[in-house]
């Protein structure tokens, strides 16, 4: 059964004071010893029990001090170390600085791998700092089937050391693995673009609200290896490269027609306005039929993809 574990902060002792008092506990150890031999070897001394027993409490002494060297730790800005007493979890120093903890602590390597992403990963030190993940481009499916190329980029930092070191085996590679799980989630619940009533989210068209559903789906995955989640968006966005050129034309057949309607609209509406400026202005009168020619021919020279050429006609309109 697994058992949850929580994280517990370490305060460390102030290592130069520790410092100060390992090396003067050295020094009187040798000083101790030096001196015990020195009067248990000396020919006009009697041999006598207590010397040999202050050299060998100098060398305990000298001994023990040694020891101690090793509790001491140093710590950059956002940088944590994990330290487990004869196997079980002891507590997480993370103040930057000089320190000294139980010597007998060891620190544990937070990836067990020897390299990570072409990256030796040989420190003991956890770093706490923003971190990015540029994931490569996969082939996922949307909402409506078509395979879509996508990548996002996510930044995150560790939040719980020890779930970080003790929960996962490697928590680079875990959020990596989750990453993409991720993306194929949130990609094949939204259409690549928005359909022909546009009141639904797309993927290419709500970059915020799918950035925010992809940090909420990413962060859940996470939560167990101590991972915060700081941003995820998309990086890259595109039609598979078999459908790609379909998708096009039909993108371009979508705006030709939206221009279209514009362009009609625009033109019906000068028409309108030329035929109500006649007649308020008693320039000439119309019948029916002559109308159904003026509109007719402006909404040609209006429409028209090219140029018109005019008539010149000089005769009389009726």
């Amino acid at each position: 059964m697994e058992t949850e574990i929580k994280e517990k902060k370490l305060k460390g002792k102030n290592g130069w004071l520790m410092l100060f008092i390992v090396i003067g506990a050295i020094l009187a150890g040798l000083a101790m010893a030096i001196a015990g031999f020195i009067l248990v070897g000396g020919d006009e001394t009697p041999e006598n029990p207590a010397f040999f027993a202050l050299a060998g409490a100098g060398l305990v002494v000298v001994f023990v001090s040694s020891v101690c060297l090793a509790g001491f730790k140093v710590l950059a800005p956002n940088e944590a170390i994990v330290l487990t007493l004869f196997g079980k979890y002891h507590g997480t120093l993370e103040e930057d600085g000089f320190w000294f903890v139980n010597p007998f602590c060891s620190a544990k390597k937070p990836i067990e791998d020897v390299a990570v992403f072409g990256k030796a990963m040989l420190s003991k030190k956890l770093s706490l700092k923003a971190m990015t993940l540029n994931n490569d481009k996969q082939k996922v499916n949307d909402e409506e089937g078509n395979p879509i190329e996508i990548s996002v980029v996510v930044i995150w930092r560790i939040a719980d050391c020890a779930k970080a070191v003790f929960c996962v085996d490697n928590y680079m590679t875990f959020i990596s693995t989750q990453c993409d799980s991720a993306i194929r989630q949130v990609a094949r619940q939204y259409p690549y673009d928005v359909s022909e009533g546009g009141d639904e989210k797309s993927l290419r068209g709500s970059s915020q609200e799918i950035a925010d559903v992809l940090k909420a789906e990413l962060q859940n995955r996470v939560n167990m290896a101590g991972i915060e989640i700081l941003d995820a968006r998309i990086n890259n966005l595109a039609y598979a490269p078999e459908i790609a050129a379909a998708m096009l034309q039909r993108q371009q057949a979508s705006a030709i027609i939206a221009a279209r309607q514009k362009i009609v609209d625009g033109a019906v509406s000068m028409v309108e306005m030329a035929l109500n400026k006649l007649n308020e202005n008693k320039v000439v009168e119309l019948d029916e039929e002559r109308k159904a020619a003026m509109v007719s021919n402006l909404l040609v020279i209006l429409c028209g993809n090219r140029d018109a050429q005019p008539i010149v006609n000089s005769g009389t309109i009726y």
